[in-house]
């Protein structure tokens, strides 16, 4: 296993880095006043779209998708690009156009989609032009159990009938979202895993009621288009518009996911690097009992912790990463769950301990470690939460010595 980068990814780092330095940190500011200042909460303030086009111009765009409607990236490629966005995570990514959920449903209409639907919806997305949610969670069943979604969605002739209520769709509320992959039963009484399948229905279909965008510790995630709260009634969609085939929502969100994961995993590195240097700062520059607080044996721990911590997770989503483009997502099972488990967890970890050094700022808004540490809480539920990750694992590694 060869973890360098190679020569493109050095010059894309390069590339990247200096767009962080000029356009990004920059704009952090501006981002927080304009979303102060803004009337509708779930538009993206003025400043990403000025970022968009900035990176636009510089070829730093669409750099999670591989193969030729994307950047062509491998997974190992990327995963050091994904880390330095990670630095500011509600303004990179969307600023590279690699903001979820954008991003695994561009994936899924890239593998899955139609000719047509590719047309449609894929092109606009992967130009910046539109947006777009995911809806999957329900309130009314364990979503860790995504065989449980109890959304019907029946054939009618040359039309599907959607009925149901989503929560947590992801980029619903963005004035901008356009169409929504929904996930719903098509047959109940199939094999557990073939029940479910995917379609493609327009956020402004009649039927569609978006009732409220979800709160995240108090946060609104207004930047990442709202965690939205989605009644389907008798949403009516062409047969058309099926994602894949018929029973293949499974394993179609199970293709979605795995990419996703080590996105997620590789960010958050990017916050656990941020937390840290601004640890490292207030520590150097914050006397108490008349010392800097670096001079204290638990900050100076504090900060040894975080950096062995960091370079253990970044050492083990590169080799998932070379695993994801060696032998495939399949192959890399073990791997995949292994970070989604160890990268969260500790990331908060490494966030609280800034929090701690920051005192009271550092739950103030007058830095971003009260958001970030929200943002890495999250992760331990989105994509699958800790414990189903770990029931998994532990099931396949006892395979190993019982019959």
């Amino acid at each position: 296993m060869d973890f360098s980068f190679d020569a493109r990814t050095e010059e894309l780092r390069g590339r990247l880095l200096a767009f962080m330095d000029e356009f990004v940190y920059p704009a952090e500011a501006v981002f927080a006043e304009q979303r102060a200042s803004g009337i509708d909460p779930w538009s993206p303030p003025p400043v990403v779209q000025e970022l968009k086009a900035a990176a636009r111009e510089r070829g730093l765009w669409n750099l999670f998708l591989p193969g030729e409607n994307g950047a062509g990236l491998t997974n190992l490629q990327y995963a050091p690009l994904a880390e330095i966005t990670g630095h500011s995570p509600h303004l990179a990514p969307p600023a590279l156009n690699c903001a979820a959920p954008d991003t695994g449903n561009m994936e899924v209409l890239s593998e899955f989609g139609s000719d047509e639907q590719r047309k449609t919806w894929l092109e606009p997305l992967l130009a910046g032009e539109i947006r777009s949610a995911f809806a999957m969670t329900e309130p009314e069943v364990a979503s860790s159990d995504a065989a449980n979604i109890e959304t019907r969605i029946e054939r009618d002739g040359d039309e599907y009938v959607v009925n149901g209520r989503k929560w947590f769709t992801s980029g619903a509320m963005n004035p901008n979202c356009r169409i929504m992959i929904v996930m719903g039963k098509t047959d109940p009484s199939a094999e557990r895993h073939r029940q479910q399948s995917m379609v493609l229905v327009p956020r402004d279909a009649p039927g569609v009621d978006v009732r409220r965008g979800m709160r995240v510790f108090g946060y609104d995630d207004g930047d990442h288009g709202g965690h939205a709260e989605v009644v389907f009634t008798d949403v009516r969609v062409p047969v058309a518009n099926l994602v894949g085939e018929e029973g293949g929502g499974f394993a179609i969100a199970q293709a979605r996911l795995g990419p996703g994961r080590i996105h997620h995993c590789m960010r958050a590195i990017g916050i656990a690097e941020r937390a840290v240097e601004l640890m490292c700062r207030r520590a150097a520059s914050r006397v108490a009992f008349g010392k800097p607080i670096a001079a204290q044996g638990v900050v100076q721990e504090w900060i040894a912790d975080s950096r062995v911590e960091i370079e253990q997770l970044r050492l083990l989503v590169l080799k998932t990463a070379w695993l994801m483009d060696t032998v495939g997502n399949r192959g890399a099972h073990t791997e995949i769950q292994s970070i989604k488990i160890a990268t969260p967890l500790a990331v908060q970890r490494i966030v609280d301990r800034a929090i701690q050094t920051h005192g009271a700022a550092g739950v103030s808004q007058d830095t971003p470690l009260a958001e970030l540490w929200a943002q890495v809480r999250t992760l331990r539920l989105a994509d699958g939460p800790d414990e189903v990750h770990k029931r998994s694992l532990a099931r396949r590694e006892l395979k190993k010595y019982t019959v």
